[in-house]
């Protein structure tokens, strides 16, 4: 099945690294044009932007009301009309119950779920009136099954999810769908590097398969017995991005390799 995205236009947030940026590339090798995003003023983003074709770079702290605004106004002034929205950008924050101060609740909302709310309602409005549109949230399989760790980064992100389906019943009957992709463990240089630190302490060795098989068996157990990669997410929110996705909407939809396992 060929994914054809020709003459769209996708702004995806936090793409100048790491997973957003594999999202990107792979919706510019699907034939979009890309907006690769940045929250710093660090030349990341058009550094990223230089290496995908058809592709533009916008920078702006998207966690404060006044980033958004300049993000968008920097689309508005490139002459760029957003089809596609991918709301990647997201941070988690360590912290228990007790642990973790209004202030770093407010943090959370700020960078997971305002940051959505702001672009959603500075983009959709055009979206709407072309008739066509995708937005897709980047959420996480935590929310799913909560533990007792990090509340106010989890509470954040089933925030997302739950906004997704309010926003999708917002924009009925108009060609605009909205979807929430929901990824367990990545394995990205970030993570890995922090599971190798890990494996020192725990004595797992220096071996990544044989640290692999400890993080299955004590952090994240899976049915497939490993973690997802980078790709295999950009490629499912590409697809959601597409014409062949055009009746999937309101959507919860887990990259876990089976480890939230009920109907």
């Amino acid at each position: 099945m060929d994914i054809e995205l020709e003459g769209r236009t996708a702004l995806v947030t936090g793409s100048s690294r790491n997973t957003g940026e594999v999202i990107a590339r792979t919706l510019a090798s699907a034939g979009a044009r890309v907006i690769v995003h940045s929250n710093e003023d660090d030349g990341s983003a058009q550094a990223a932007a230089a290496d995908v074709e058809q592709a533009y770079a916008v920078v702006g702290d998207i966690a404060t009301s006044s980033g958004c605004t300049e993000v968008l106004s920097q689309v508005a002034s490139a002459g760029l009309a957003v089809d596609v929205l991918v709301n990647n950008y997201g941070t988690a924050s360590r912290g228990k119950w007790q642990t973790a101060d209004e202030d770093d609740w407010l943090d959370m909302y700020q960078k997971n779920v305002l940051s959505m709310a702001r672009l959603v309602r500075g983009l959709t409005p055009d979206m709407v009136a072309r008739g066509w549109g995708r937005i897709v949230n980047l959420g996480t399989v935590g929310s799913h099954t909560p533990g007792h760790l990090m509340p106010h980064y989890y509470g954040a992100k089933g925030a997302l999810a739950t906004l997704g389906v309010s926003l999708m019943q917002e924009l009925a009957s108009t060609g605009v769908t909205v979807n929430t992709v929901s990824p367990g463990l990545i394995h990205t240089p970030e993570l890995e590097a922090g599971y190798r630190l890990k494996a020192q302490k725990k004595g797992w060795g220096e071996d990544w398969d044989n640290i692999l098989r400890h993080i299955v068996a004590e952090d994240f157990p899976n049915p497939c017995g490993r973690l997802a990669t980078r790709q295999e997410v950009a490629d499912l929110v590409v697809f959601l991005c597409s014409e062949q996705a055009a009746f999937i909407n309101g959507q919860n939809i887990r990259i876990d390799g089976g480890a939230v396992a009920y109907v």
